[in-house]
């Protein structure tokens, strides 16, 4: 009965609950994401992934600029004109930045013999439109995690993925081949944010417009850690997550790195989805019960275990088969990415534990020492990076980057555990 009581309040809980919601949003996407891409693999060659791929690495370290991380303040304070303060401050700072990414786009093509990649200038244009939408979503994605509006993030998940998939067959099909994926990238965003918008704006949304100035100006200074530590250590993860595709592209071409980017397209956005919501639900119950002195520890190891569980005889089954069912998964040739997944393995699997649980730095205001941690895994691919540049061998360039990637990650694992360890210790004195 004990046993059947704790998983009758375990599944009653707000945390599963809530959790709940944006993993079935989650697991839908990726089930629309894996019924799309057999098709547009069969559409669009692997120099279309790869310049997508390139846009999106560009687009994905310029969005951090967006919002300085300043997104997470909004879940912190326990004024809600605080967090109102919060959320405007970052949209300022979002207009500032894409007023001056558009002062960039008559030097486009500049821009895109550095990558030598000349089909990049003409959808130039697009990194500002998507970097603001990325900006504005961050923003309102912490908003509903705040007031615990998970319905609405996955609503908002939903919209995204399956304007995506109906676009990126459209424009495939009508042989806007080149850029069709990058338009698809930009839509889906849009049309996704304008829903999400309709539906909460006469409600929650709507005290967002009594902004004061001045509480602005006292967040600004209060929350100064997430711009000056939180900020480089995203902009330093987030390239050094880019550098196969900004570092490679000009020595290997599009091609393989088209091959490269569907194998992180397949391998890491299944992961990426799941971290992203347990993220989103776990940095608010941690948040909440350290300002209440509460013990963390069993529900974090409980997640590891679980995790593990899962982890470790599915990745076991996946190596052995993963070339042949990429290439039966997305036609002929595509193998290759299979191949590259199986290289990655290790390095996804500790993503998978590590991902949700990097809120903790910020909880405890160790900012400083993540971005130590990220400097350090940038240094560590770079170097990997360029073993495989020097011997002119790609696959050894993702294996290197791949292997040193795995062992920092896993570090911080445990620097993660040893926060959590040193907290729970100060609660029971």
């Amino acid at each position: 009965m004990k046993i059947k009581q704790k998983v009758a309040v375990f599944l009653s809980s707000e945390t599963t609950k809530n959790s709940a919601t944006l993993l079935s949003a989650g697991v839908m996407v990726q089930v629309i994401a894996l019924l799309i891409y057999p098709i547009i693999a069969r559409v669009y060659s692997p120099e279309d992934f790869g310049l997508v791929s390139l846009f999106l690495s560009i687009t994905g370290i310029l969005s951090l600029f967006a919002t300085a991380e300043f997104q997470y303040s909004i879940v912190l304070p326990k004024s809600e004109s605080k967090a109102i303060a919060c959320f405007c401050f970052g949209g300022f700072i979002t207009l500032v930045v894409v007023a001056l990414l558009v002062c960039t786009i008559p030097f486009s093509e500049q821009i895109a013999n550095i990558f030598n990649a000349p089909n990049l200038s003409e959808w130039y244009w697009a990194v500002p439109v998507f970097v603001f939408l990325s900006g504005i979503w961050t923003l309102l994605n912490y908003w509903y995690t705040r007031h615990k509006q998970f319905r609405s993030v996955g609503r908002y998940q939903m919209t995204q993925s399956v304007t995506n998939a109906v676009s990126k067959c459209a424009f495939g099909y009508a042989g806007m081949l080149s850029g069709g994926l990058i338009l698809s990238a930009i839509i889906s965003p849009f049309i996704a944010l304008c829903v999400s918008i309709a539906r909460t704006f006469k409600g929650d949304l709507h005290s967002l417009l009594s902004v004061r100035k001045e509480d602005c100006k006292l967040v600004a200074k209060e929350y100064k850690n997430f711009p000056k530590y939180s900020l480089p250590r995203a902009l330093v993860n987030s390239v050094s997550r880019g550098l196969p595709i900004l570092l490679l592209t000009p020595y290997f071409g599009l091609s393989e790195i088209g091959y490269f980017g569907m194998a992180l397209t397949l391998g890491f956005s299944p992961i990426t989805m799941i971290s992203n919501s347990l993220y989103q639900v776990f940095y608010q119950k941690t948040a909440e019960q350290v300002q209440r002195r509460e013990s963390v520890r069993s529900f974090l190891c409980k997640f590891i275990k679980t995790t593990l569980s899962f982890i470790v005889p599915g990745f076991a089954l996946l190596y052995i088969i993963l070339p042949d069912f990429t290439e039966l998964l997305l036609g002929e040739g595509w193998h290759v990415s299979g191949e590259y997944i199986r290289i990655m393995l290790v390095w996804i699997g500790l993503t998978a534990i590590a991902s949700p649980l990097s809120y903790i730095p910020d909880v405890f205001q160790k900012q400083k020492i993540g971005l130590a941690f990220e400097v350090i895994l940038v240094s560590v691919r770079v170097i990997g990076l360029a073993i495989g540049i020097w011997a002119q061998n790609f696959t050894m360039a993702i294996m290197c980057y791949s292997i040193g990637s795995a062992i920092v990650i896993f570090t911080q694992l445990l620097w993660f555990w040893s926060m959590v360890t040193e907290y729970e210790k100060g609660i029971q004195e």
